[in-house]
């Protein structure tokens, strides 16, 4: 079974509790200083993401996918296990479809009110629900065969923090699947309007830990397998698929090409590789950054790894998701303190960190994913006539 449903989905959300939600690094980021907001913090700032640096306008779609064959691990009372994508993409044009918002309603007010609780971001003065994308919501796809990757985010995150590098990556002509993990993740939207929250509050361990991960990469095989179902299945060429995955999503995301031979590339965003043994027979990108507690043991696990490295410096945990363009903004407007920015993303330039992220993930792909199907690309893009920004 399978739903595509557009966006804006309307939202007939569920009350939220008040779980406390798993940070990406299952570490907490800072919140100490809250109570010395200052006074003249705004009311409604919308936060901005970056655009995407492509030749190519940007679609998406969402889509579900139901597997039969497991039950929900974390509510096994909700039967077979359901897993949401968004599909973002480079598109032939953009004129008439209006662009995408990153949350919706529903997941906007499931993340106000657990986001203040595990990362200090404000509760107040923040319009969640107005942030928009660049992606434009059932625009045409640009025709082609193009490459895919998977994108899976950090634990308790939403695939939605991924947006930016996705974006980035379509509009070089990549097809990127942005996969939520429903149960652990923040908050993810249903096909039926309902709004599924976080079931974890506070670092798991080790038990739940292996049963995330492992049902993060049953949840990213059951993407690999039914690709052809996807919107768009049309443009994406299976044979060249990568994976991105920040934190939790990069230990799975290296679980993953260990098991399956259909990866063909792997980036891994500050995730540990220390679960399981990597093959070594997979291209790999290890980045990090170094403002982050858990520096030491990510090195560890990294030893002897053949892989492209970079360490962004003056940098923190989620510099490598939107919150590098979200978190700055905040602590501007005086919604977040110091404290609360350096251990989110750290003190430096998140933007220029971003860039470097985003420029290191076009190189990667473009180099490792080109040839699929026979053909030889220059960087990520087909170079298909057509296709600009409209």
């Amino acid at each position: 079974m399978n739903d595509t449903f557009p966006l804006p989905v309307p939202s007939r959300r569920t009350a939220p509790s008040r779980r406390t939600v798993l940070g990406a690094a299952f570490l907490g980021a800072a919140s100490a200083g809250l109570s010395a907001l200052p006074a003249r913090a705004s009311a409604g700032l919308m936060p901005v993401l970056p655009a995407p640096t492509g030749p190519y306008a940007v679609g998406v779609v969402r889509h579900a996918f139901t597997d039969p064959a497991r039950t929900d691990p974390w509510d096994p009372a909700l039967g077979a296990r359901q897993v949401v994508v968004g599909v973002v993409y480079p598109a032939r044009s953009v004129a008439g479809f209006s662009r995408a918002p990153q949350l919706t309603p529903g997941e906007a007010a499931v993340f106000g009110e657990l986001a203040p609780m595990a990362r200090g971001l404000p509760a107040t003065g923040v319009d969640w629900a107005g942030t928009l994308t660049h992606a434009h919501a059932g625009a045409p796809p640009l025709p082609g065969r193009r490459p895919v990757v998977l994108y899976t985010p950090g634990g308790g995150d939403a695939r939605t923090l991924g947006t930016g590098l996705a974006e980035d990556l379509a509009s070089h002509g990549a097809v990127v699947v942005l996969v939520d993990h429903p149960g652990e993740a923040s908050q993810v939207e249903l096909p039926d309007g309902t709004v599924r929250e976080t079931v974890l509050h506070g670092p798991p361990d080790p038990a739940t830990f292996r049963t995330m991960v492992d049902t993060r990469v049953a949840d990213l095989r059951l993407v690999l397998d039914r690709l052809a179902e996807l919107p768009h299945a049309a443009v994406t060429d299976p044979c060249g698929t990568g994976i991105a995955g920040h934190s939790a999503g990069g230990t799975a995301a290296a679980l993953l090409a260990a098991r399956d031979p259909r990866i063909r590339a792997v980036a891994n965003l500050e995730g540990y590789l220390d679960v399981e043994p990597w093959p070594g027979d997979r291209p790999l990108l290890l980045l990090r950054t170094d403002g982050f507690e858990g520096a030491d043991r990510i090195e560890r696990s990294w030893a002897g790894l053949r892989a492209r490295r970079r360490t962004l410096r003056a940098a923190n945990h989620w510099v490598l998701t939107d919150h590098a363009a979200i978190v700055p903004r905040l602590h501007a407007a005086g919604l977040v303190p110091d404290a609360v920015r350096d251990g989110l993303v750290g003190p430096g330039d998140a933007a220029d960190s971003f860039a470097a992220v985003r420029h290191e993930l076009r190189r990667f792909f473009g180099r490792e994913l080109r040839g699929a199907s026979g053909r030889k690309r220059r960087g990520v893009p087909g170079r298909e006539a057509g296709g600009a920004r409209r």
